[in-house]
């Protein structure tokens, strides 16, 4: 590998971690917000509707980045699981 290889792969990758980490925040905050709808008791509807559209949307997300490559959907999924920590460190901080 040389250094415009490297160059070359380095920015769409980080693009997609990126992409992995919006998403991921965005798909935390539904969790969450899913959560405290079941937890009022007023209706499983709606939250069962934001874990389809979750559970949807994660996949059409995941299946785009694997048909871009494995690189891309590594780092969409590093991207992910970063936020994923955040989403947890920010519940603890509040809990």
């Amino acid at each position: 590998m040389n250094a415009s290889t490297f160059v070359s792969m380095a920015f769409p990758a980080t693009a997609m971690a990126a992409i992995g980490f919006a998403f991921g925040r965005a798909y935390f905050a539904a969790l969450r917000r899913s959560v405290e709808l079941l937890a009022m008791r007023r209706g499983a509807f709606v939250p069962a509707a934001l874990t389809l559209a979750r559970v949807a949307l994660a996949t059409t997300v995941f299946l785009i980045a694997a048909r871009l490559g494995a690189t891309a959907l590594l780092a969409m999924l590093a991207g992910f699981l970063a936020a994923r920590t955040v989403a947890v460190r920010i519940r603890r901080s509040t809990a």
